[in-house]
C-alpha cells in the first residue's frame, strides 16, 4: 500500500507547485507594464479639482511580468472541473456543458440585448422565452411556466409562494409544509420563509414515501408535500400518484423538487402523475454552467388552477402576431427577479433540448442511469448499501464497512483526490448515516467509470490493510488535513504587506 501511495504522490508532484501569495512576490519598483512617454501637458490634479478627500494607496504587489504570467497560470492548472475530469457530487449533477451552448449564448444580438430595449426589436430573445418555455412544458406534463427565478432555491420559493397565494383564495393559507426526511436540504428553508411551519415526513423502509404516515399527517392544517423525485438516494418515487391523491382529497398540494429531473427527462411527466407545481434546475438537468461558472436558473411550472399568480411579467402573442410582456397580471405573486431572469442561461438550456432534440434527451437519461447503477454494481459489496431499493441517477452507500478500521466518508473523500477525482458528495442524504452519494451523470465514458472504480476499490483495500494511508490523506495536495474547526471559526479574511514583514 505504502508503494502505491508513493507512486501517486511521485505521478502528481509535478502540477502541485507550492505557489505563494503573489503579495509575498513583492518587490518595491518592480513593473509588469511600461507607459509610453506623456505626450500632452502635465496636469496639477488637486489645483484642478480642488480638495478631495486622500485615502492611504492600495496595497497592490509589486512584480515582473513573468511574475504574474507563471503565478496566475499555476493557479489555473490547480482548478478541478468537469472538463478536467469526473465530478461525481451526488445530488449536484455536475453533467459536461456542452461548447455549442456557449457558442449559441455569446451571438452578439442575444449577449448584448438589453433588458430594457423595445419589444418590437426584441422578437428574437422573445422567441427563445416561449420556445423554451414549451419545451419544458412539454417535457413535465405542466400548463404553465415562469422563467424568472435565478436559481433552485428561489424556483422553490416561488412554487411555495403561489401555492399560499392560490390557498389564501381559498380562504385560508393554512400552517404547515410537510417535508420527507429523504428531500433536498434547502426544502425546510424554503417552507419557512414562505411563513410555513415544517413537519417531518419519515421514509418507509424502502427509502421512500410512508403513505400510511402521510395518511395521517395531512391535516387541514397542512397546506402541501415538498417532494424531491427521485429523492436524494437516488430512488424513484413510484407512489407519488396516490400521495397526490391523498393530499387533494383534504385540500393540499404537491410540491416536487425537480432537482434530479434528469433522471426523469423523456421517460416521465410529474405533471401527470399528480404533481401541481414544481422547479427545474437547468445547471443540472439541461447542461447550464453550474456554480461559480453560473448563475444559475430555476423556472417554475405549474397546473392551470396557479396560472393566475405566477411572477410577471409572461410573454404572451398580441393580436398582431408579434410576441410581448403581459404586466397586468392583478394576482401575480410580483417579481422575484430582475428583469425576466438570467437570459444567458435560457439561451444555453434552449440549445441543449433543440441539440438533443425529443431521442436524445431520452437517451441523455437512460445513460445517466446505466452509469450510476453500473457503479453501484461494481462497487456493492465493497462498500455497503445504504439501501437494497432500485436506484436511478445516483447510488448512496455507507462506510461501515471501513468504520471497523476507523475510516469514515470525510476519509475516503479525501484519498480520492490523490488518485485524481474530485469527492463524491460526503455525509448526505442525513437520512443515511456516514452517506457516499455518488452521480455519475451521463457525461462519463465506460473508461473513466472504471477508473474511478478502480480507485474507489483501491482505497477500500486500503482502509483494510493500511488505513493510516487513507486517514492522513490526501498526500498529493499542497495542503493535506486543514484544522477544519479552527478555520470556520477564525477565519484568516484579509492579509496585509506587514504581516509578511512581521513573518520575516
Amino acid at each position: 500500500m505504502k508503494d502505491i501511495n508513493a507512486r501517486i504522490t511521485k505521478a502528481t508532484m509535478h502540477v502541485t507547485q507550492n505557489e505563494g501569495l503573489i503579495m509575498e512576490k513583492s518587490s518595491p519598483g518592480k513593473k509588469a507594464y511600461k507607459l509610453p512617454p506623456l505626450d500632452v501637458p502635465e496636469v496639477d490634479a488637486g489645483k484642478l479639482l480642488g480638495a478631495v478627500e486622500r485615502h492611504e494607496p492600495a496595497e497592490l504587489p509589486e512584480v515582473s511580468e513573468i511574475e504574474v504570467i507563471r503565478h496566475f497560470t499555476r493557479l489555473s492548472t490547480w482548478n478541478y472541473g468537469v472538463d478536467t475530469g469526473m465530478y461525481p457530487l451526488g445530488s449536484c449533477t455536475m453533467k459536461y456543458n456542452a461548447r455549442i451552448n456557449e457558442v449559441v449564448a455569446r451571438l452578439d444580438g442575444l449577449a448584448n440585448a438589453h433588458p430594457y430595449q423595445p419589444e418590437r426589436i426584441s422578437q428574437g430573445a422573445l422567441k427563445i422565452l416561449r420556445q423554451l418555455s414549451d419545451c419544458l412544458l412539454e417535457i413535465t406534463g405542466m400548463d404553465a411556466i415562469t422563467l424568472q427565478p435565478a436559481a433552485g432555491a428561489q424556483g422553490e420559493l416561488t412554487g411555495i409562494l403561489l401555492i399560499r397565494t392560490y390557498l389564501e383564495t381559498q380562504g385560508n393559507p393554512r400552517k404547515k409544509i410537510l417535508i420527507p426526511d429523504s428531500a433536498h436540504g434547502t426544502n425546510p428553508a424554503t417552507a419557512s420563509i414562505a411563513g410555513y411551519q415544517v413537519e417531518n415526513l419519515k421514509s418507509c423502509d424502502k427509502g421512500m414515501l410512508d403513505l400510511a404516515a402521510l395518511e395521517k399527517q395531512v391535516t387541514e392544517d397542512v397546506a402541501a408535500l415538498m417532494v424531491t423525485n427521485p429523492n436524494t438516494l437516488g430512488i424513484f418515487e413510484s407512489d407519488i400518484q396516490q400521495a397526490a391523491e391523498i393530499l387533494h382529497a383534504r385540500g393540499a398540494l404537491l410540491y416536487m423538487d425537480g432537482a434530479n429531473m434528469n433522471a426523469l427527462v423523456g421517460k416521465a411527466r410529474p405533471g401527470k402523475n399528480g404533481v401541481d407545481v414544481m422547479h427545474l434546475n437547468l445547471h443540472k438537468t439541461f447542461s447550464t454552467p453550474h456554480g461559480g461558472g453560473g448563475p444559475g436558473s430555476g423556472p417554475v411550472a405549474c397546473k392551470k388552477i396557479l396560472e393566475p399568480f405566477l411572477p410577471a411579467p409572461v410573454v404572451i402573442t398580441k393580436p398582431d402576431g408579434t410576441l410581448g410582456f403581459d404586466y397586468d397580471r392583478p394576482q401575480s405573486i410580483g417579481r422575484v427577479r430582475a428583469f425576466y431572469g438570467n437570459f444567458g442561461m435560457h439561451v444555453r438550456a434552449l440549445a441543449y433540448i433543440l441539440a438533443n432534440g425529443p431521442d436524445g434527451l431520452r437517451q441523455t437519461t437512460e445513460d445517466a442511469v446505466l452509469n450510476a447503477n453500473y457503479i453501484r454494481r461494481k462497487l456493492e459489496g465493497v462498500y455497503e448499501l445504504a439501501f437494497k431499493t432500485p436506484t436511478l441517477h445516483e447510488v448512496v452507500f455507507n462506510d461501515r464497512l471501513q468504520q471497523k478500521n476507523g475510516v469514515r466518508t470525510g476519509d475516503i473523500a479525501k484519498r480520492l483526490i490523490d488518485y485524481g477525482f474530485h469527492s463524491y458528495t460526503v455525509s448526505f442524504p442525513l437520512i443515511v448515516p456516514g452517506a457516499l452519494m455518488i452521480e455519475p451523470t451521463e457525461s462519463e465514458s465506460k473508461e473513466e467509470l472504471d477508473l474511478f472504480v478502480e480507485a474507489m476499490r483501491a482505497i477500500a483495500e486500503e482502509a483494510a490493510q493500511d488505513p493510516e494511508i487513507v486517514l492522513q490523506a490526501p498526500h498529493s495536495t499542497r495542503v493535506s488535513r486543514l484544522d477544519e474547526v479552527r478555520a470556520a471559526r477564525n477565519p484568516l479574511l484579509r492579509w496585509r504587506l506587514e504581516t509578511k514583514a512581521a513573518a520575516d
